[in-house]
């Protein structure tokens, strides 16, 4: 899936262009995942690739490319990003990438 793929009408991406940009909704994603979920309509499938952090899923549902390292952000942190990092070692496994 590429960005010619992305589905502009998929709340999962509307959800993270919005909490990627504001803190206060960084610590809800954290705290209240569900009821953020519920509030921005996301479908059980989206969920449940949120949850699991699967990547994969989330890019065949049309997620923006971009979109999908900062799922790994969100859950993991984005402090001192390096190729080392929980955040992009978790995108790298949940994407396949191989070393």
């Amino acid at each position: 899936m590429g960005l010619m793929d992305t589905d502009k009408t998929l709340p999962a991406n509307r959800l993270v262009f919005d909490v990627r940009r504001d803190l206060a909704m960084v610590e809800r994603f954290r705290t209240d995942l569900e009821g953020l979920m519920q509030e921005y309509g996301l479908s059980d499938a989206e969920k449940r690739a949120l949850r699991e952090v699967d990547l994969p899923a989330l890019s065949a549902m049309g997620m923006h490319p971009y979109f999908l390292p900062q799922v790994s952000r969100l859950f993991k942190g984005a402090g001192y990003n390096h190729n080392q990092s929980e955040a992009a070692q978790l995108y790298a496994q949940r994407m396949g990438v191989k070393e």
